[in-house]
């Protein structure tokens, strides 16, 4: 269950890539999933370091 972002962000990450390659006229949404997966990986990144 740790590691749900990182597969979430697999599937955001995926999913543009299909996306992006078949359906290039819906280039907003597809950007919106990378940014959101950018994201999940930057909150993972920040919070999963202990100090």
């Amino acid at each position: 269950m740790k590691d749900i972002i990182w597969i979430i962000v697999v599937i955001l990450v995926v999913a543009w890539l299909i996306g992006f390659a078949a359906f290039p006229d819906v280039g907003g949404i597809l950007h919106t999933l990378l940014v959101i997966a950018v994201i999940l990986i930057v909150y993972k990144l920040v919070t999963g370091r202990s100090v």
